[in-house]
């Protein structure tokens, strides 16, 4: 897998992981305001943009475990760290959601 193959894989899970973020954010304010439904929603549908990130992602681990040599950019690494903390603020909403409930 060349760079530019790579970069592009980039490209794919930085775009779901900011829409996902995108959504985590916008749940974030809905809870805020007591729509936990409306969050709840939200939540759900950013975790299938990072599951669509997530297997943009094992497309490049799964060619490199097979043997292939990856030619890994700033793209990607731009592509994990945003993939990474969008992952973090899903699992840390659940509990912002418990302190707004309270």
């Amino acid at each position: 897998m060349n760079k530019e193959e790579v970069a592009m894989i980039g490209f794919e899970v930085v775009a779901f992981a900011g829409e996902a973020r995108s959504k985590l954010m916008d749940a974030l304010n809905e809870a805020e305001k007591g729509q936990f439904e409306v969050a709840d929603r939200l939540v759900e549908e950013a975790h299938s943009s990072l599951m669509e990130a997530h297997k943009s992602q094992t497309q490049m681990l799964a060619a490199e475990a097979s043997g292939e040599s990856i030619e890994v950019g700033f793209i990607m690494v731009h592509a994990q760290d945003h993939l990474m903390t969008t992952m973090l603020l899903k699992d840390t909403i659940k509990h912002l959601f418990n302190i707004y409930k309270k």
